[in-house]
Order: C-alpha cells, then structure tokens, then sequence
C-alpha cells in the first residue's frame, strides 16, 4: 500500500509543471492552515451554544431549545456564505484572485476574535483548573442569541473562502480530468490531515484548557497564517497581453463598488438560474443534484446535527463531538487517498457514489436505535468516530471524483453561457441548494430533536433513529437511483460517460494555451499580471 502510494504520488507529481507545483505546494500549505483553524472555530462553537443554551434553560426554568437555535445558528451561517459569494465577484473582477483569497481569509480571522473579546467584555475567563466539563460558570454573560449575528459575519467570509477554494483548481491545473482529480484528491488529504489533527485537538486539548469560550483561539493565528501563504501563489488562470491588461485597467480604473455589488447580486441570481437550467434541462446533469447537493447535506448533517445531539444528551459532554467529527475527517482522509490511488482504476463518479450512499447506512442499525452508553465515557465517543469513518470514507471518494468531473465536462460549455461560467453557474445552484435546504431542515429537525428530549427526559434515541436513520436512507435511496442516470452508468465501474474521454479530450486545448505561456512567466509582471481574465475573474 505504501509502495502504490508512493508511487502514485510521483506518477502524479511528474503529470504537473514547475509552476503548478509550486502553486499546488503553497495552495496545500494555506489549506491545512485553514481546515485547523475552522475545525477549532467549528467545533468551539457548536459545544459553546449548545452548552449555553442547555444552562439558560437550567437557569430560567424553561424548556430547553437548544437543538432548534443551534440548528438555526448553522443553518444561517450557511445562509450568510451565499452573501458572501456575492460579495466577492466584484472584488475578483478588479483584484488578483491570490489577493482576494489572502484578504478574505484575513477577514475571517477578524470575525473569529469578535467572539472571545465579547465573552472577555462580559467577565468570560479561561477554564479554571480542575473545573467539571458541566461547570460554565467561567462563561461570559452576554445573551447566547448574540452568537447568531457573529457566526452570521463569520458566514460571509466563509462564503468568500469556499467559492474560491471550489473553483480554484480547475485555474491551477487546467481542464484535464486526470490532473483535477489527482490535484483535488492530493489537496483533500492533506485538507483532512488537517482536519482530523484539528478536530481532536479541539476535543482534547484546546476546550479541556482553554475551556468552550476560549478554545477557538488558535483560529485567528491559523487564518493569517493561511493569508501569508495564500499570498505567495504566483499565478492564477492564462496570462493575458499588455493591451489586454490596459483595457482591463480602463475599465476598472474608477471602480463604483455600489453599483458592482448590484451587479454582483444579479449576476449571483442569474448564475443560480443558468446553473438550474443546466441541470434540469439535461440528462448529462440532472443526475448531480442527488450525487452532489444531497450528499453534501448529509455529511454535514451528520457532523453538525447528529454529533452534538449524541455527544451532549447520549453522553453528556458536548466537547466530544468534535472526536466524532475527528472521525468523519479522518474517513474523509482515507477516501481522498482510494480516488489518488485508484483513479486510473475507477475513471468515473459512479463507483464512488453508490460506495457513497451504501456507507451511509452504516451506523445507525447498528448501534442507533439500541444503543444506550454509559454517560460520561469518552470512549463511546471514540466508537462514534469509529462508526463515522466508513460514512465520510465514501462521501469523500465520491465527492473528490465528482468535483473533478464536474471541473471537467463543464469545461467544454463555458463559450455556451454569457456573461456567468457555466462551472461557476453549476457549482453555484448546487451549493446554494445545499444551503438552502440545510438552512431550513436543520432548526426544523433541531425542534423535533428537542421536544422528543423534553417528553423522555432527556432520551432522544426516538428523534436520532427519524432525523438520522430514516432521513439518511432516503438520501441513500435518491443517491444510488441517481448513478444509474446518465448513458454509460449502468456498469459496476463505466468506463466513461457518453463516450466522452474527459482525461484527454477536454485538457487538450486547455494544456496546449498553458504549455505556449510558460515561456512567458519569467516576467514577474506578467505572472502578476494573469491572475485576472479580461471581463473578470472566477463567476459565481
């Protein structure tokens, strides 16, 4: 296994130029910076609200909601990164898309600190020594409600990160199907490298010592230090002529951010239209609503919804479920690394879809339904992890395959669509239905997770096997039903769909324009230079 990884890695290595590896070295430098940091933050600040609402409620007298407003804070900080995909078009249009990446990272970890100044305002403190994990008296005392408008703010630079972190491979590498997939499956693993050592730090280390309120302060550090290294990336996209330079410079030389942004808002609604339309006019597409949008949901309902509900009320720590979610990134992991090492096996999404699918169903016959821990016992919490590793192995698999397929059958339609891509139309309706349908379902689901609590007692074992159980086989079932849509799918493993070799066919014309402009990169100010299109950046 070593000695196939290895290899691989440098079969895959040599498949690159001088300058995307450098720019594939630094983007996975930034990225592990970045997925440590917003582990911690993450993680913090689930457990954080989830044990302050649980104390209000104790303290008030009432019934406690604390799945339904924990819910709503996710599923709005999800609403809030669809504003900031708006807000970064105009940015991308006038600035190097390295600089936008940099500054919005950087702005990321502004909103980050917002949190712990707050609770120190308001008489927070470190975790004392020796303090139960039931003891939040050290909390600040502000209103919990007050995280909703923060993690709002954090939702917007997050927004802006994801969009660009989405589409920025294709400008790395190119259209060729081979390269994205091995580019996305390398980033991936160090991406979950990353996570996985970030999610359990969080859960043993930082909130155990710094306690809840301050165990995020690691993010803030990690995120400008991601700025600094984003930062270094040479070149973003094809260089472009000095007459094309000009004429972008005459066209942007007195920017009206205003009237940008409005633009920007259009073009955001008209990138989600272009995208619908793409996909529910065509066969070719259709298939990726369920494949993509659906399973995407699932993952991080299972991260974000069902670890805390199992973490605080199965076994009475919600610090612990950031060792599941350690778990589901350490899956994640493993499945990025089987897409590296089988891509010329496995040349198509399917595979890994209905692999994808099938984990799904894993954990919760398994211990779901009966399954009645001893409280306090951080070792159920380890056989959660245990149980969510084969769950996001497979969504990790299909997701890293398809994003590269979707990078690269797309690429062939970019000269059908105006003034949107037709990569960045598609990923955009596909994200945004995500976040839309988390946004709704989650404090829905968060609502019914807390009166089953409050008529058992605190027993939730009915609204897991419902929200968890029954939900995800219906994903399941939608997901697999999918695979088979597209002409060509119908094989355990195709070798392709619709006759279409995306490995050479699309990358050709991509790779030859890439290999005619590496002559040109010894020029500083031309590098610089081709990180912006003429007409603009990256679309939505």
């Amino acid at each position: 296994m070593a000695g196939g990884f290895f290899g691989t890695a440098a079969e895959s290595w040599r498949m690159f130029s001088g300058v995307e590896k450098r720019n594939i070295a630094i983007y996975i430098g930034g990225i592990m910076l970045y997925k440590f940091g917003l582990e911690a933050f993450n993680g913090s600040i689930v457990a954080l609200a989830t044990n302050r609402y649980d104390n209000e409620a104790k303290v008030n007298g009432t019934t406690a909601r604390t799945f339904e407003r924990v819910g709503l804070l996710v599923g709005l900080n999800q609403a809030f990164q669809c504003v900031g995909s708006i807000l970064i078009a105009p940015l991308i249009k006038r600035f190097q898309t390295k600089m936008v990446l940099a500054v919005a990272i950087f702005v990321f970890a502004i909103f980050t600190a917002l949190l712990m100044i707050i609770d120190a305002a308001t008489g927070g403190t470190l975790k004392p020594k020796g303090a139960k994990s039931s003891d939040w008296s050290y909390y600040g005392s502000y209103n919990t409600d007050g995280m909703i408008p923060i993690y709002c703010l954090t939702g917007i630079a997050y927004g802006m990160v994801e969009l660009i972190r989405r589409v920025i491979p294709r400008d790395i590498v190119g259209g060729n199907v081979q390269k994205l997939r091995r580019m996305d499956a390398l980033v991936h693993i160090f991406y979950e490298i990353a996570g996985t050592s970030g999610a359990f730090c969080t859960a043993l280390g930082l909130i155990p010592y710094f306690g809840n309120n301050f165990s995020f302060i690691i993010t803030p550090i990690c995120f400008t230090c991601a700025a600094g290294v984003w930062f270094l990336i040479s070149r973003l996209g094809t260089p472009i002529s000095a007459e094309e330079e000009r004429s972008r410079l005459a066209r942007t030389e007195k920017p009206n951010y205003i009237k940008s942004i409005s633009a920007s808002i259009f073009l955001f609604f008209q990138s989600i239209w272009t995208g619908g339309k793409i996909i529910f006019t065509s066969r070719r597409y259709i298939w990726l609503l369920p494949g993509y949008t659906f399973a995407l949901y699932g993952h991080r309902y299972v991260e974000n919804g069902v670890s805390p509900a199992i973490a605080r009320r199965y076994l009475g720590n919600s610090a612990w479920s950031q060792i599941m979610v350690g778990g589901s990134n350490f899956g994640e992991l493993l499945g990025a690394l089987f897409v590296f090492l089988f891509t010329n096996l496995v040349t198509t999404p399917m595979p890994w879809l209905r692999l994808d699918a099938l984990m799904l169903l894993i954990p919760w016959p398994v211990y779901l339904s009966s399954w009645y821990p001893p409280r306090g016992d951080v070792n159920q919490a380890w056989i959660v992890a245990g149980t969510f590793i084969p769950v996001s192995f497979g969504w990790a698999a299909g997701d890293v395959s398809l994003a590269a397929y979707i990078q690269a059958t797309l690429a062939r339609k970019e000269a059908e669509t105006k003034n949107v891509s037709a990569l960045g139309a598609v990923m955009a309706f596909l994200y945004s239905t995500y976040i839309v349908i988390y946004a709704i379902t989650s404090p829905l689901l968060g609502r019914y997770i807390d009166r089953v609590s409050a008529r058992n007692n605190g027993d939730i074992h009915e609204a897991i096997q419902n929200v968890a159980g029954v939900q995800f086989t219906i994903i399941a079932a939608l997901m697999i039903a999918a695979t088979f849509v597209p002409k060509g799918a119908v094989a355990f493993n195709p070798k392709n769909l619709y006759g279409e070799d995306l490995a050479h066919d699309v990358g050709q014309t991509y790779e030859k324009d890439r290999e005619s402009s590496d002559g040109e990169l010894k020029d500083e100010k031309a590098v610089m230079n081709a990180a912006v299109k003429p007409g603009g950046g990256p679309p939505l």
